[in-house]
């Protein structure tokens, strides 16, 4: 069987319950989150080492009992957000402005008026798919970095329900070469990065404590904005309650170039720790961030 016909028999098979997802009422979906939770973690288990690693690694203080509750709470919120991304495709502007509220937008949109570009630094933290929102909130285009998926029919997909909200999507892979040509061209943009993950070791890599571990942190949101000499926001995302979320601007740089190397990257850092010591179960613990901790270099 060619790849191609593999991949669109499973988009074929995937297809009809994400618009299934996407057609129900909130009500509903939430019905089948808890579902889906029981099933991804009692029956299935997972990546439940991963997260229990993560979770252990990151609070060493907690009890057995304290960490056993962040992870189930972070298992029901990984379903919601998860249901909820499919849920995009078809919930309408009014719908989604009233789930996602954007506070202190003017931090953000005080570079508009100065006819300079602008980067939302943010974490895998609360509902970071529905910050493809902002849109309905600037004057400028906005624009995402993600990571293409193998599947071109599920990334086909992917796109349009994320640029279901006036939003545009940027490869990862191609994030430096494309922004640099948006701002030869002139444009005055928005450009989320959710810069929290893990990036692969090379032999020039910053390292620096999260979460209490030494790892490697991606900088490229900080080297753009030096070079092109962007704006910094951070977006601090918070869950208000199940189904509504709320982004808090806060600005990291006006004019990056003035700032010490790795100043903007220790901030957003620092930043996104604060808030997940404050709420854990909203955190991507799924993703195997500390995998490369063992290779940090010595002080």
């Amino acid at each position: 069987m060619k790849k191609n016909t593999l991949q669109r028999i499973i988009y074929l098979l995937i297809y009809p319950l994400i618009f299934l997802v996407a057609s129900i009422p909130f009500s509903v979906l939430y019905v089948f989150s808890d579902l889906l939770r029981f099933i991804i973690y009692n029956l299935i288990g997972y990546r439940k080492k991963v997260v229990r690693s993560n979770l252990s690694k990151s609070f060493p203080d907690k009890s057995k009992r304290e960490l056993r509750w962040i992870e189930k709470k972070f298992y029901q919120h990984f379903c919601d957000i998860t249901l909820e991304a499919f849920k995009s495709l078809k919930i309408s502007k009014s719908e989604i402005q009233k789930r996602m509220v954007f506070k202190n937008l003017k931090v953000l949109t005080q570079f508009e008026k100065e006819d300079r570009s602008a980067i939302i630094m943010c974490g895998h933290y609360a509902s970071w798919e529905w910050m493809m929102s902002i849109a309905y909130h600037t004057e400028s285009p906005a624009y995402g970095l993600y990571t293409p998926l193998i599947n071109q029919y599920l990334n086909d997909l992917v796109v349009k329900i994320r640029k279901k909200h006036r939003g545009h999507l940027i490869s990862r892979f191609e994030a430096i070469q494309n922004i640099k040509k948006l701002h030869k061209s002139g444009t005055v943009a928005i450009y989320g990065f959710a810069s929290d993950q893990s990036p692969r070791i090379k032999s020039k890599i910053y390292w620096r404590p999260f979460l209490g571990v030494k790892v490697p942190v991606f900088v490229g949101a900080e080297l753009i904005a030096k070079k092109l000499d962007f704006g910094v926001v951070y977006a601090s995302i918070k869950r208000v309650k199940r189904g509504y979320y709320e982004a808090d601007f806060e600005l990291i740089a006006d004019r990056p170039q003035k700032l010490p190397e790795n100043r903007i990257t220790d901030t957003f850092t620092e930043w996104l720790e604060q808030d997940v010591y404050c709420d854990p179960t909203q955190y991507l613990w799924t993703h195997n961030r500390f995998k490369h901790a063992d290779k940090a270099p010595k002080d």
